[in-house]
């Protein structure tokens, strides 16, 4: 022992009077007593700091006017700061305990672990043959539950046999997906499961009733009393069964933010208790027998939060009814139509965010589709990668091993908040105008998802909300992916199916059918002023904006003159230009060079870049931030016109 050893020990008296060492109490260990402490002042200086330089304020703006340029507006209005802090969340109300009302932190005390979450895989086809082959794979390598299409653009309900024999109903539960043959569909199901000789107790399963869901996709749909016939056959009987699922991803199919997808799903809750309660099931009792399913999307803190706000919010609504031991049952589902057919290999990573965050969130059963879940049906690799992707957040990352991960960040915490209370007021405004299935029919639900819808459609048009592969770094010599087509989905006669990505690819399938047609795809011209280190950001810039809609660039490389751009735009055959080069080189050759392209046969002159003075014979401008899908309607005329 040295000399520092014993000086941090004492002596004592052993046996036989003799001495040994005896510890003392250490000095408490602080990991930061070497900083001196930071405060919120000092950070907000520090950024200050740093954005001053970029220019983006001035030298004598307010303390905090950087953090407020790194401040965006969710699409609920939320605003969300780039730094959350302990005296962020002291005015919020406690959260719980995991398996306690209500319920925020979970809906059970030991959360996931060890198991992890339900993996429910979707199905869909029409040959009962092959649904049961692709059915009993998934189950073979790690799903635990199906989620099946029946009836329309399904296996039909008689097929509801062969496409499940074979899979264990006491093992791995069926989600039913029967559109307008729903009722028929559960009992169906609750009958194969007697003649397979499955006890009810030990049944599994969701049987999807949910007229309401139906009629906001399809327009019109059963009246919500149409619940109760198969709700009274599950009561009592079916312990490990639900009868109604109050599908909320419509919405966000929609368009709609992720408050609304919550005071919708509240909305069409409370429809359904009210339903049963009037049928003589008692509240408890109904709240049992419905599963929430909602959208996880790769916006990883807003998933999170939405499926913790969730469970606060039906905590909330069972309360009032008396009711504070059943926790919200949830399912969270990748939408489809957040998936890409352009370059779809990056639909793995967004299913992979997705799904962390309908883990972290604590679904009690998530699906993630196979990456191709937007071009047809998808293929074994597909369903495996799918399928795998859970396995491993489960089984290799360990996420399931803790309960609420989630639990006690500030953000998330103080989002959650944020959500509950925005969604609540959309819940109340529904009830006043008469609940769920009045608001629909009345046009509230779809005006107020609109609006959200327009703000998207324009994020997406101007790239803030950026679709890799898509909008951002597309690839126009891409392998395209190609699928067997799905069958038709549900007629959407209520709200509409918005897909992100569609615009895009919509020029670039006009692309595809033109180069098939001619030889070649439409090509733009780039008019590169300068040595390459000048021009080369906004060449790259163009480059990408124009490649999302399908169109090809070939530039002029490095120019003197204006007449140096003019020979090599004659080259090229495209009437549409684009001047790139830096602010000063624009200063001194733009308009000169504009005009020589114009006289050369020109017919739509864009310019790389945001001039603080117009350039004189430039039709519009290309920067971050603009409307790139109208630039690309812009080109195309051009392009079209001059054939």
């Amino acid at each position: 022992m040295t000399d520092s050893d014993r000086s941090a020990v004492g002596r004592a008296a052993g046996p036989e009077g003799s001495s040994v060492d005896a510890p003392v109490e250490p000095e408490e260990l602080v990991l930061a007593g070497g900083f001196d402490p930071v405060t919120r002042d000092q950070w907000l200086a520090a950024v200050d700091a740093v954005v001053r330089k970029s220019g983006r304020i001035g030298e004598d703006a307010e303390l905090g006017a950087g953090v407020e340029t790194l401040t965006r507006t969710s699409p609920d209005g939320i605003r969300v700061a780039p730094l959350y802090a302990e005296e962020d969340t002291t005015d919020l109300p406690p959260t719980g305990v995991p398996g306690s009302w209500p319920f925020t932190r979970g809906a059970r005390t030991d959360g996931h672990v060890p198991d992890g979450w339900d993996i429910r895989q979707r199905h869909a086809g029409t040959d009962p043959a092959a649904v049961r082959e692709a059915v009993l794979a998934d189950l073979e390598c790690g799903v635990t539950s199906v989620w099946l299409r029946v009836g329309e653009g399904g296996v039909a309900v008689a097929d509801l046999a062969r496409a499940l024999d074979g899979v264990h109903l006491d093992l791995a539960g069926v989600a039913l997906d029967a559109g307008t043959e729903q009722v028929a569909a559960a009992h169906a199901y609750l009958d194969l499961a007697a003649r397979n000789g499955v006890e009810d107790a030990e049944l599994l399963g969701s049987l999807g009733v949910d007229p309401i869901g139906l009629r906001a996709r399809a327009g019109s749909g059963p009246d919500v009393d149409s619940v109760v016939e198969v709700a009274r056959r599950v009561h009592g009987t079916f312990d490990k069964v639900t009868a109604i699922t109050v599908d909320a991803t419509v919405v966000r199919e929609a368009g709609g933010s992720d408050a609304q997808e919550l005071g919708w799903s509240l909305a069409a809750g409370v429809a359904y208790l009210r339903a049963l309660d009037a049928a003589g099931i008692g509240v408890a009792d109904a709240a049992r027998l419905i599963e929430f399913r909602y959208a996880a999307t790769p916006e990883q803190f807003p998933t999170i939060a939405t499926l913790r706000a969730g469970r606060r919010l039906w905590a909330r609504v069972l309360e009032a009814s008396g009711v504070t031991d059943v926790p919200q049952t949830q399912h969270a589902t990748v939408p489809d139509a957040l998936f890409t057919r352009r370059d779809p290999w990056v639909n793995m990573l967004r299913g992979t965010v997705a799904g962390f965050a309908a883990g972290v969130g604590g679904a009690d059963a998530v699906t993630v589709p196979p990456f191709d879940a937007a071009l047809g049906v998808a293929e074994p690799f597909s369903r495996r990668i799918a399928r795998n992707t859970q396995n491993l957040l489960v089984e290799e990352s360990h996420l399931a091993r803790v309960i609420d991960p989630a639990g006690g960040s500030w953000y998330v915490e103080h989002l959650t908040d944020d959500l509950a209370r925005v969604a609540w007021e959309f819940f109340v405004e529904i009830e006043a105008a008469g609940g769920a299935v009045a608001a629909l029919d009345s046009g509230l639900v779809a005006e107020k998802v609109g609006e959200v819808r327009a703000r998207r459609e324009a994020d997406v048009a101007k790239r803030k909300a950026p679709l890799t592969g898509v909008s951002e770094f597309p690839d126009l010599n891409e392998k395209p992916v190609r699928r067997t087509p799905l069958p038709p989905a549900v007629e959407r006669g209520g709200l509409p199916l918005y897909r992100p990505a569609e615009a895009y690819e919509a020029h670039r399938d006009r692309s595809d059918a033109l180069l098939a047609e001619t030889g070649s795809r439409p090509t733009a011209f780039l008019a590169t002023l300068g040595p390459l280190a000048v021009y080369t950001a906004r060449a790259g810039f163009t480059r990408n904006l124009l490649a999302a809609g399908g169109v090809d660039t070939v530039d002029a490389g490095p120019t003197e003159t204006a007449a140096d751009v003019v020979e090599a735009f004659g080259k090229s055959g495209s009437p549409v230009a684009v001047l790139c080069s830096s602010d000063t080189l624009y200063d001194e050759r733009a308009a000169e060079t504009a005009a020589a392209l114009r006289e050369a046969g020109a017919t739509h002159i864009l310019l790389a870049g945001k001039p603080k003075e117009p350039v004189p014979g430039v039709d519009g401008h290309l920067f971050a931030g603009c409307d790139a899908l109208a630039v690309l309607d812009d080109v195309y005329t051009h392009l079209e016109g001059s054939k």
